[in-house]
């Protein structure tokens, strides 16, 4: 029997393990009064055999049922891990709790003296946050639901299920609004430091959140109404002012605020702070420049970026320059190869340069959507032509109904109302071609002005087509499945201010994941594809009754991954972040 169970240990060690090149024996040893198998190797240590145990088989039972396919004993759970793996090695490179938790204000907390709670700091536990809004917004009560289904809790070496909404609330609390400003500044500091990253392009704009906070709440002074860009007018909302970079597109600034404000009162506030942090980045102002668009245009916040030595490519509303419309478009018609017309003209007080274009893609779009507009203005004008053929109406409230249905594009259609000998009345219409053909001509068209006098006109519109990079950064902040900022549950300045920080955190490290990829791996991902793409690596944990005292045995293994998968975790390097677990500096209490 000896010989048999010799034998098959050793072809089970054979399928497992693999071949050693010297030989090895299979030994047994008791322990307590019980037989255990290993496998053993003999070497020579200074000049002596000796045994050398190379693995532990276990009993002869349990390697039995093993063979025989009886593994009830195993059990098999999975969790999502590559995101949240990645931030947390991205946020402790960067020391982001140690960075946030120097500017905590202790006397601030609700619960306790120092601002604590289960063993985690506020700067743990705003990662923790962000980390979450990155990979799946939720409600804060709803975070610690989430975090159940990812390794988050295996990696921390801490249990996260006590993490509830008032665990965020006492913390976030502690966080002074005024030093967040403080906190982003000095994360951008190491980013740069760290990744060596040129900027000479930013984009800035500005978007709104909608909140379904009470028109009756009046603890918060910055949910205002306004004009929603989601067409929720009817809600409550809060501004972003963001300012990214053109290559790597990192969010280098941002700015929460009212949101009643209109965004050329906004820019005038952000404009020496923009100044301020290049300044503090080591970042030659000369270097950049700032791309805006004409929402933000008055006298005054031009006349600001001169006095901050800032330059700059915005765009002026074609209808309040008429006369440099008139120029360029007798320019562009005579000569039809240029595809841009350039001047220096004195505006507001200062020469600027000018350079006006026709975008096809803007021209495309903006007639797309009235070509659509008259389709459905002709459906009802029929419609309504066949109803008072019908019936007897009165002309007033014929004409009124016709004014209701063409509205705006009124210039476009040319109708008149006649009365029938029945009584009844006629209505004819058509479309004004002579109108459709002028705007088809106009539209389309851009006045761009800026003080880079020595740029070439193809490089001011290259740069301000670059806008459109910041519209993809909110939409990634709009995207309810990642970094979403919405959902969002606060009803005070202070924490919503801290939440769009937390939110900004997450999209910030996101980008950061995007940059070591594209440059280890030259992946160009969209930051939700990213996520998504990460979420479904995940970490198998096998659970291994040992029968002693109820305990398990648990062993963790990357599932079996596609070669996208593999990339990426060979991009992060993310093989054996598993195993390593690195302690996060000043993640928690006991570090």
């Amino acid at each position: 029997m000896l010989d048999f169970y010799t034998s098959f240990y050793y072809a089970l060690f054979v399928f497992y393990g693999g071949v050693y090149t010297t030989m090895a024996t299979i030994q047994a040893r008791k322990s307590r009064g019980r037989k255990y198998w290993y496998i053993v190797e003999s070497r020579r240590i200074n000049g002596k055999p000796r045994p050398i145990m190379l693995a532990y088989l276990g009993k002869v039972d349990d390697l039995l049922k093993r063979l025989n396919g009886l593994t009830e004993e195993i059990k098999l759970k999975s969790y999502s891990h590559g995101a949240v793996a990645a931030l947390l090695q991205v946020a402790n490179e960067l020391d982001i709790c140690k960075t946030i938790n120097k500017y905590v204000n202790s006397k601030r907390s609700y619960t306790t003296k120092k601002p604590i709670r289960n063993n985690l700091t506020v700067g743990a536990s705003l990662l923790l946050a962000a980390i979450g809004r990155a990979c799946r917004p939720t409600s804060k009560a709803s975070w610690a639901d989430w975090a159940k289904t990812t390794s988050l809790s295996y990696l921390l070496r801490i249990s996260l299920n006590k993490i509830d909404s008032q665990h965020f609330w006492d913390l976030m609390d502690a966080l002074p609004v005024e030093s967040v400003e403080k906190i982003e500044e000095e994360i951008i500091q190491k980013i740069f430091q760290k990744y060596n990253l040129k900027t000479d392009t930013l984009f800035y704009d500005t978007t709104n959140f909608f909140t379904y906070i009470h028109t009756t709440n009046n603890r918060c002074n910055i949910a205002k109404r306004g004009r929603n860009k989601q067409k929720r007018s009817d809600l409550r909302q809060v501004g972003l002012a963001l300012v990214v970079s053109k290559r790597d597109k990192l969010p280098l600034f941002h700015l929460t605020y009212e949101g009643n404000r209109h965004d050329s009162k906004i820019f005038s506030r952000i404009v020496k702070k923009v100044k301020v942090r290049l300044e503090k980045l080591g970042l030659s102002l000369e270097q950049h420049t700032l791309i805006f668009d004409r929402g933000n245009n008055s006298k005054a916040n031009f006349a600001l970026l001169t006095k901050n030595d800032m330059h700059y490519v915005g765009a002026l509303v074609p209808y309040q320059h008429k006369q440099i419309v008139n120029e360029s478009m007798r320019y562009l018609s005579k000569n039809n190869k240029e595809s841009s017309y350039r001047t220096q003209q004195t505006i507001w007080g200062e020469k600027r340069t000018v350079v006006a274009f026709i975008s096809d893609a803007l021209k495309a779009s903006q007639l797309s959507w009235i070509y659509n507009s008259i389709d459905k203005i002709e459906t009802s004008l029929r419609q309504l032509q066949q109803g008072i053929a019908k019936r007897k109406r009165d002309i007033k409230s014929i004409e009124a109904r016709v004014s209701e249905i063409i509205k705006k594009y009124e210039s476009y259609i040319n109708y008149h109302i006649d009365k029938q000998p029945n009584g009844k009345h006629q209505l004819n219409f058509s479309i004004n071609k002579t109108m459709l053909e002028q705007t088809e001509n106009e539209r389309g068209f851009r006045i761009l002005i800026t003080n880079r006098h020595d740029w070439s006109s193809e490089e001011i519109i290259q740069s301000y087509h670059g806008q459109s990079q910041i519209e993809r950064s909110f939409r990634d902040l709009k995207n309810p499945y990642n970094l979403a900022v919405r959902p969002q549950y606060h009803w005070t300045d202070q924490k919503i201010k801290v939440h769009f920080f937390i939110c900004v955190l997450g999209y910030l490290l996101t980008a950061l994941l995007k940059l070591k990829i594209k440059e280890a791996a030259n992946y160009d991902y969209e930051s939700g594809a990213l996520i998504h793409e990460l979420n479904s690596i995940r970490l198998a944990t096998l659970l291994e009754d040992t029968k002693t005292q109820g305990k398990m045995k648990a062993h963790y293994k990357l599932e079996e991954m596609s070669k996208t998968e593999q990339d990426l975790v060979a991009a992060l390097s993310l093989e054996y972040y598993h195993r390593k677990r690195p302690k996060i500096s000043g993640f928690s209490v006991y570090n």
